[in-house]
């Protein structure tokens, strides 16, 4: 795995995460000049991070569903055609994404 594609990953789940934080802090109407913490938002919420698990979840159930069927969304997401390769960086396939 490339250092760069790891640290791809990690932002965007940081984003995900912030972006929770932010619905969140809508719905319960907290200002961000409001000195509280993710975590205190989190407890008068009584929630817990679920963003990113619903995520990765569905992508899973879906790949799936892709997977049983066998035909070209298969060999789209396994990544695995015949011919020559393409020049340059490889291109990320759904498996990586999931597998992390």
């Amino acid at each position: 795995m490339d250092v760069k594609h790891g640290q791809s990953q990690i932002k965007f789940k940081i984003k995900l995460e912030a972006t929770e934080m932010w619905f969140l802090r809508r719905m319960l109407r907290i200002p961000w000049t409001a000195k509280k913490t993710n975590e205190r938002v989190l407890n008068e919420a009584n929630k817990r991070r679920s963003l990113v698990r619903t995520i990765r979840k569905r992508q899973a159930t879906f790949l799936g569903h892709v997977m049983r069927r066998g035909k070209l969304e298969h060999l789209v997401t396994t990544g695995k055609f015949e011919g020559k390769r393409s020049r340059g960086r490889q291109r990320e396939k759904i498996m990586d994404g999931l597998a992390t």
